[in-house]
C-alpha cells in the first residue's frame, strides 16, 4: 500500500532586505520538490511572510509564487491586521517536514527555527545556534577565531560609534591605521551582499559606514585583498558531505548585489580550476567552518584563495544559501552529481533524521 506523501511547508518572504531573493529562491524549491519521484513523494504547502511579517496562507503565498514578486498591500485581503497575525495559516497545523527559505534577518537567523522547534516539528537546515551565530558576522568570525580559521584582518563596530563626530573621526583613523584601503564596510546581519560597500578612500568608508547601520547595529569592516572567490557547498547532519568548489568570476570591481543577481553580470566555473590539494584544502574548511558554528542541513561556506601564495581565508558561512537559477549551491550540488530534485529531496530526509 502506497504511503502518503510529505507534506513539505516552503515558507518563504520575510520581513527582510532579501525578501525578493526569497521569492525567487521559493519557485526553485517548491518546483523541484514537485518534478520527477517527488511529485508522488512530496505535498507541497507554500505559506508567504510579507515584508510587514505578516503570515499568509497558501492561496496568498501561490500567487506570489506565480507572479514572482511580492504582493502590494492592496491585493492582499482586506481588511489588513495592524499588528500582524497572531498565528500561523490554519495549514499550518498539517506541516510534515518545515523548508524555510528565509534569507537574512527574521528566518536565517534562528526566529523561525526556534518557532520550529517549540511546535516540535522537523525543518531543513540549521538549528537555532547554528542559523544565529552563521548570520551574524561577528559572531561566526569570533566563532571561526576561536577554531583557528584563517580570516582576512576586521573590525567589529557599534553603529552607535557614528553618532559623534568626535568618535567617528577616531573610528575611521583605526580603521585606516589597521586595516587600510581598500576596506569593505557590512552589516553585520545581512546577506546577499545587501548593504555592503567598498570603500577606497575617508569619503567612501563614512559613506559606508552610515549605509551599513542603516541595516544593522552591528558592523564589520574587513581588508580588501587581492584573491580568487571561491565556494563549497555542505550538505548532511550526522555526517557532513562537501560538494566540489566553484568559482565566482564577475565584470564588476567587487561582487555586490546588483552583480549577484544581474544576468550576464558574473559567471561560475564549477568546479573552479585549482589543484586536487587546494580543493581538498577548501572541502576542509568548510566542513569545519559549519563545526564551528554547529550549522547543519545545508550549508554554503565562502572563501578567498590567494593564487601566488597559496593563502586560503575563510570569508563566510551562509546557513539558508540561495536557491535561485543563479545560485552557487544547487549548481555545486549538481556537478557533485546531485541533481536539483534528489538534493531538495535529501535535504528533507536530513531534516527528519
Amino acid at each position: 500500500m502506497p504511503s502518503s506523501p510529505v507534506r513539505v511547508g516552503v515558507v518563504f518572504g520575510g520581513a527582510s532586505g532579501e525578501h525578493a531573493v526569497s521569492i525567487r529562491s521559493a519557485i526553485t524549491v517548491t518546483q523541484a520538490l514537485q518534478e520527477g519521484r517527488n511529485r508522488n513523494r512530496f505535498l507541497v504547502v507554500p505559506l508567504y511572510i510579507d515584508q510587514a511579517g505578516r503570515w499568509w496562507p497558501e492561496t496568498i503565498a501561490a500567487k506570489v509564487l506565480e507572479q514572482a514578486l511580492p504582493l502590494e498591500d492592496e491585493s492582499l485581503p482586506q481588511p489588513l491586521p495592524a499588528s500582524g497575525f497572531r498565528s500561523l495559516p490554519i495549514e499550518a497545523t498539517s506541516i510534515d517536514v518545515w523548508f524555510p527559505v528565509l534569507h537574512g534577518p527574521n528566518g536565517e537567523d534562528g526566529t523561525v527555527q526556534g518557532l520550529f522547534t517549540l511546535m516540535g516539528q522537523p525543518f531543513v537546515g540549521s538549528g537555532v545556534l547554528g542559523s544565529a551565530v552563521g548570520m551574524d558576522k561577528l559572531a561566526m568570525k569570533a566563532a571561526f577565531a576561536a577554531a583557528g580559521l584563517p580570516q582576512v584582518a576586521y573590525l567589529g563596530l557599534n553603529a552607535s560609534d557614528l553618532n559623534k563626530p568626535e568618535q567617528l573621526d577616531a573610528l575611521v583613523a583605526r580603521i585606516e591605521s589597521e586595516l587600510g584601503y581598500p576596506c569593505f564596510v557590512k552589516p553585520a546581519n545581512m546577506g546577499s551582499s545587501v548593504g555592503i560597500s567598498k570603500a577606497r578612500g575617508r569619503e567612501e568608508l563614512i559613506e559606508g559606514l552610515k549605509e551599513a547601520a542603516n541595516h544593522d547595529t552591528r558592523l564589520v569592516v574587513e581588508r580588501g585583498i587581492a584573491a580568487r572567490e571561491l565556494e563549497c557547498a555542505v550538505l548532511g547532519r550526522r555526517k557532513l558531505q562537501a560538494s566540489v568548489v566553484g568559482e565566482i568570476r564577475f565584470d564588476a570591481d567587487w561582487y555586490d548585489y546588483e552583480t549577484k543577481y544581474s544576468e550576464g553580470r558574473s559567471h561560475t566555473l564549477i568546479p573552479a580550476p585549482l589543484s586536487e590539494k587546494v580543493s581538498a584544502q577548501i572541502q576542509a574548511i568548510a566542513i569545519q567552518a559549519c563545526n564551528a558554528v554547529n550549522a547543519y542541513g545545508l550549508a554554503r561556506v565562502d572563501v578567498f584563495f590567494d593564487e601566488s601564495s597559496g593563502e586560503i581565508w575563510l570569508n563566510e558561512i551562509n546557513t539558508l544559501p540561495g536557491f535561485t537559477s543563479q545560485s552557487m549551491y544547487p549548481m555545486l550540488w549538481e556537478a557533485s552529481g546531485v541533481a536539483l530534485p534528489e538534493l531538495v529531496d535529501q535535504l528533507v530526509k536530513t531534516a527528519r533524521e
